[in-house]
Parts: structure tokens; sequence; C-alpha cells
């Protein structure tokens, strides 16, 4: 890991969008590194990873924080241009009410539900209750992870009237909308008591799960820079990253690259 000498040297500001299942991370690290670097103010927003690779590609933000690799949402000439800075996990999770009575789907079940080919819960063991699709645009990295490692690279079916990019919103809506269901970033749960996570295959949604290599729902968090980036830009960085910061990642449900073993590499394609 990094580690970052704070002092009251690093000025200017730095603004970046995104992912909003880092934005919380992220906002925390602002936060606590304005408080060491008062001269230096750090900005985040979400609006999705595609928006903000799209951004800091053609210098509207200094940092593009997403979900997936650049070269997933941008051209080849746009991505060339980045860097990659990864600066933790994100396990994504399907999320239903506390009072629905699913707790695990399988694969092929997951599947039926996101796609739109199974639309009562009674048919993959819940109540007889219709289903509701909380869903993601196409601009979400957490919708891309969701796809590629939950549904298998099947297209989820949209829902227009239910369709958010703010993980905040899609929790409340899935908390309140009697059989909804929906997907977000472990980060988004660990306090909130609304909301259950549902295994996929018998396997819990956890950062161990993960780190082991059994979950399969997740991926590298990146922060991406336009080259280099500013020095005030590189300074936040590496603070997310340090060793100072580091007890901030876990405990909001956020996962630490280095804890990955061996098998939940080989196994999980970025």
């Amino acid at each position: 890991m990094f580690s970052v000498a704070l002092s009251c040297t690093v000025s200017g500001t730095v603004t970046a969008a995104g992912s909003s299942a880092l934005l919380p991370l992220a906002q925390e690290a602002a936060t606590e590194f304005m408080k060491n670097n008062p001269d230096c103010v750090v900005t985040v927003n979400g609006g999705g990873s595609g928006e903000g690779l799209k951004q800091v590609a053609d210098g509207s933000v200094d940092i593009g924080n997403s979900d997936v690799a650049a070269e997933e949402k941008l051209d080849a000439s746009a991505a060339s241009g980045l860097t990659d800075h990864e600066v933790a996990l994100v396990a994504m999770a399907p999320v239903v009410s506390k009072d629905l009575d699913i707790d695990n789907l399988t694969t092929d079940q997951l599947i039926q539900v996101f796609t739109g080919k199974v639309t009562n819960w009674k048919d993959v063991g819940g109540p007889d209750e219709d289903i509701v699709l909380v869903t993601r645009p196409s601009s979400s990295g957490t919708r891309a992870t969701f796809k590629k490692y939950a549904l298998n690279g099947e297209e989820e079916a949209s829902n227009q009237a239910l369709e958010t990019d703010d993980s905040g919103t899609l929790t409340q809506t899935v908390a309140t909308t009697e059989g909804a269901i929906g997907y977000v970033a472990l980060s988004y749960l660990t306090d909130n008591t609304d909301l259950k996570a549902v295994s996929i295959d018998g396997v819990e949604p956890t950062l161990e799960n993960v780190y082991s290599g059994d979950y399969k729902v997740w991926s590298y968090e990146h922060m991406y820079t336009k080259g280099d980036g500013s020095e005030a830009a590189q300074a936040f960085l590496k603070y997310m990253v340090s060793d100072e910061f580091a007890s901030n990642v876990e405990k909001m449900g956020y996962g630490v690259v280095a804890s990955l073993t061996d098998a939940a590499v080989a196994t999980h394609k970025n």
C-alpha cells in the first residue's frame, strides 16, 4: 500500500464523478483527506461508471470512478489516454425487502427473474406475489458487473418506471415496493435493516466469500485519471489506498485488493 504524509501542503481542487457503488467510500476519503489538507477541496459525485469515464476522458473531471474497465465503456483511443488506479473491491448482491420470503436463488432462477421470464415469486419458491424489477440504466457499472457475473451475460428486462442509477434511491424503492428486487453494492447494506441480500446458489454475498473465490459477483473499483492527473489528484488517490485510510474500507463494506486469494483472482475475469 501507499503511505502518504499528511500535511497542509496539498492545495487546489479535485473533482471526481462516476460509480454510485464507489461513491460512499470516495466521499468518506474526501472528507478525511480535506481534514488533513484544508487548502484542497475534493468534490465527489455519482452519475454512473460510464458517465464518470466519459467525463474524465473529456477533461470535465479529474477522476472518473468506475466499477468496470475503461475499455468496456469507451472507445480504444479514449481509454488509452487514461491511467487506472485500483483502489478497492466491491461486491454486488441481489436485494429484496426483509419481509419477502426469499433468501436464496439459483443462477438460473436469478436469470429468469431479471430477464422477465418469471414474473411471480411463487415460481422460484417464494410467495404468490408479483415480481417488481428495480433496474439500472445502461451507463451503470453495477449493472454491467451484475449482468456479467450474476446473469451470465443475459440482458435484464427494462423497467423504465423504476430505473435509477442512485443506489440510495434503489435501496429505498426495493424496501418500500411490494415484491421488488434489485441489486446494489454491499457498501449500501452495512447499516440497512430494511433490506436483505439474497444468496446465489447457496453462497452468501460476503467479503469473505469474495476473497475466497466462492462469491463471483464483484469487481475492482477503478479511479481513472487522464494521464497521471494533477498533483492534488495524485495525493488524493494515494490517500485512498493508504494504510491510514485502510480501516475504513472493510468497515464500509468494501474489499481490500490484497486480501484476494489466488483462486479468486484466477476465476474472475475483470
